[in-house]
């Protein structure tokens, strides 16, 4: 992991709120904030890793993809979210370099719904609510378990797209991917994988799930109630590139699991995981196969910026040097 910021602590680092550059301490919320009572808010996980180059210079893999993506939930939730794209890279880009955060770190952005406009009556609403907007940022290294991680299936199943979308990231539909975390690791498992209504694969708790037989490599498609995440594509592109191997989007049923050569999880958080156990039952040889490790390999050059075909993933932050004085720098938003 990174080391802490050194402009000190939690609630010492600057966060971005409500318009302007703001220390995390001095942000609150107030007991009726209506995104904390629904669950009626949307955010992104957003990493940023230390160039290869080892120049100082931070690198924030697919910043417009994500905050692309953030707006679309916006739009799905009726949140006002007065940034554009290019607005909300470029606060990205200030807050790490306030907090000096040059190493692999990680970006939330939150949008949420945040009080009753005057005349509005109380209740489940999405119109006549006013918007929050928080973006915060912290370090963070590879936590993804190179020699892999075990999983167990969950008995609950993944909220279907028609009760609740699976494309955007709603904060309230996590309390369905916190249910199925807290029966595996209280099963002493690492993670859960969550089948959807079908009974087939839908994804792990915050991960897309990737399954390799006889070289043939498989995920479940958008109708299998995912998330289509970023890291999920960028993977496929790589494959796809690099390897000359086409991943199929398929429905895949859960016997599957039990009997791949290789299975792994992609996500922003987690990077590539390689899966060496489900359900008890060990997975291809119980190891990270070739195709897992190809694949994390070949992802972590990405993200560092050391594969020029993939150099337009990559948003430079700006180097340490250019931040010598970013913690002095008066709060507000970026001209």
């Amino acid at each position: 992991m990174n080391a802490a910021p050194v402009n000190g602590g939690q609630r010492d680092r600057w966060v971005f709120h409500q318009g302007a550059f703001v220390r995390a301490g001095e942000v609150a919320l107030g007991p009726g904030t209506q995104g904390l009572h629904y669950g009626t808010g949307v955010f992104e996980g957003i990493r940023s890793f230390a160039a290869a180059s080892g120049n100082g210079e931070a690198l924030i893999f697919k910043a417009r993809e994500h905050f692309e993506r953030l707006r679309a939930s916006c739009r799905l939730l009726r949140l006002d979210l007065p940034h554009d794209t290019d607005e909300l890279v470029d606060i990205a880009r200030e807050l790490l370099r306030r907090n000096q955060l040059f190493g692999d770190s990680y970006l939330r952005p939150v949008v949420h719904k945040l009080a009753l406009e005057p005349g509005t009556p109380f209740g489940v609403r999405l119109r006549g609510v006013s918007t929050a907007v928080t973006i915060l940022a912290l370090p963070m290294g590879d936590y993804g378990n190179p020699e892999g991680i075990r999983c167990g299936v969950s008995s609950w199943r993944r909220v279907p797209d028609s009760a609740l979308p699976a494309r955007a990231k709603i904060t309230g539909a996590y309390a369905n991917n916190a249910l199925a975390v807290d029966e595996a690791t209280a099963a002493g498992y690492d993670d859960a994988i969550l089948l959807n209504q079908r009974g087939t694969v839908a994804e792990a708790s915050t991960a897309n799930v990737f399954v390799v037989h006889a070289g043939r490599v498989a995920t479940p498609g958008p109708d299998s109630d995912i998330l289509p995440g970023l890291t999920r594509a960028a993977v496929t592109r790589l494959l796809a590139d690099v390897a000359g191997v086409a991943v199929a989007e398929r429905d895949v049923p859960r016997s599957e699991l039990l009997t791949a050569d290789e299975v792994f999880l992609t996500g922003t958080g987690c990077g590539v995981v390689p899966v060496v156990e489900i359900d008890g039952r060990q997975v291809g040889e119980g190891r990270p196969g070739p195709v897992t490790t190809w694949v994390r390999e070949a992802y972590g050059r990405a993200t560092r910026g050391a594969d020029p075909r993939y150099r337009h993933w990559n948003t430079p932050v700006g180097g340490a040097a250019d931040a010598a004085d970013a913690a002095t720098v008066s709060a507000g938003a970026p001209t």
